[in-house]
């Protein structure tokens, strides 16, 4: 393992993004020297991060709020946003523009829906709203909202929602969801939490979805604990994702249709209490992850580095690292992880999602109540 954790450098720079003082921090890498600049504080839990075509940003925040980030400042919450179940790790979750948001406004929110929404007693479930993003000098908001998914079984657990979306090649989209921590969920092919789910952008099932017996239509796969990361890779459309284990066991898996990922019957992670869980770390019909941690890193976040500020990571995989509070690099050649670099350890906060921007460098948001949103690119680029 590549450790960058060594020669730290702290700077300020004057005026980035409209920023009078914006802290800044160099590391050396297996890319040379490495600067995470702050773009922006003071966000309450950032979960997600999404580039709009002029230059700025959108960001949830897991307390309800969608926000324009502009100069370094959070603009007022964007009206229309879906009420959200805001208690442990649910809230407004994932945030991803459709193909044609340039012309068409077009967005989707992943979410901890309340049950009351649905005339339910009590509880929350993953939700998916798509909505047409208008915005205007005094902020926004979102119009001809409609709730293209809901995962149905409304658990008053405040635990374990995914979430993530990833549009596929074919324009259809892939959701992840937690367990719940009810980790039995995971393994009910009738119940759609543990699972990731493909529905069409208007939520409708896609006929060529794997359709196994005795599984519910819209699953892809099934298996899974609380997958917090996923991303689609452009040239082949395979599906990646990370997921959080118990004690250990963290996983990136690359996601096929029909599969199932075999949690909680396997794992390489142990309960919190100490003791094994399930059949052990293999048996015959579940699938292997791609690569496991243990001890965990809690990813979140994941994106294909295809930027050309750093050629040599091309077709790499970066994911935050919750735990730890790390940046990590996965090498993959081919469908192989074949190395892991650590960046960052211990200096930025614990980092919630990561994306690459247009320009070639990675952006990260940090989860606190003072979050930030953080830009890291080779130094004096």
């Amino acid at each position: 393992m590549i450790n960058a954790k060594s020669a730290i450098v702290l700077t300020a720079i004057l005026g980035l993004s409209g920023t009078s003082a914006t802290q800044a921090q160099t590391i050396q890498s297996s890319a040379g020297a490495l600067t995470a600049t702050v773009l922006a504080e003071g966000l309450n839990h950032p979960w997600a991060l999404a580039f709009l075509p002029d230059g700025r940003f959108l960001v949830t925040e897991r307390s309800g709020a969608l926000r324009v980030v502009e100069k370094g400042v959070a603009g007022p919450p964007i009206e229309g946003v879906p009420a959200v179940a805001a208690s442990g790790q649910g809230g407004l979750l994932d945030v991803v523009l459709a193909p044609d948001f340039a012309e068409s406004g077009r967005l989707y929110l992943s979410y901890a829906e309340l049950a009351s929404a649905v005339g339910a007693q009590r509880g929350a479930a993953t939700a998916v709203m798509a909505g047409r993003l208008e915005l205007d000098g005094d902020g926004g908001r979102l119009e001809d909202q409609e709730v293209i998914f809901r995962a149905e079984q409304y658990d008053p657990s405040t635990r374990h929602f995914g979430s993530r979306i990833a549009i596929g090649t074919d324009g259809n989209l892939f959701v992840t969801l937690g367990d719940r921590g009810r980790m039995e969920r995971a393994q009910d092919p009738l119940d759609l939490a543990g699972g990731v789910v493909r529905i069409a952008p208007d939520g409708t099932i896609p006929q060529d979805n794997p359709q196994r017996d005795g599984w519910a239509p819209e699953f892809w796969s099934i298996g899974h604990r609380n997958p917090q990361g996923a991303v689609v890779r452009p040239d082949d459309g395979a599906l990646f994702t990370v997921e959080h284990g118990a004690q250990g066991g963290d996983e990136l898996n690359l996601v096929e249709g029909g599969k199932n990922y075999g949690w909680p019957v396997i794992t390489y992670g142990r309960d919190y209490s100490g003791l094994p869980i399930g059949e052990g770390d293999s048996k015959e019909g579940l699938e292997q992850p791609l690569h496991y941690w243990d001890p965990s890193v809690s990813p979140s976040g994941l994106a294909i580095y295809e930027g050309a500020l750093i050629p040599d990571w091309q077709g790499d995989l970066i994911s935050g690292g919750l735990s730890g509070e790390r940046l990590v690099r996965l090498d993959l050649e081919g469908d192989a992880v074949v190395g892991q670099e650590d960046l960052f350890q211990g200096e930025l906060g614990r980092i919630r999602d990561v994306r690459v921007g247009a320009d070639g460098a990675i952006y990260a948001l940090t989860d606190a109540d003072n979050g930030r949103l953080i830009r890291i690119a080779p130094e004096g680029k």
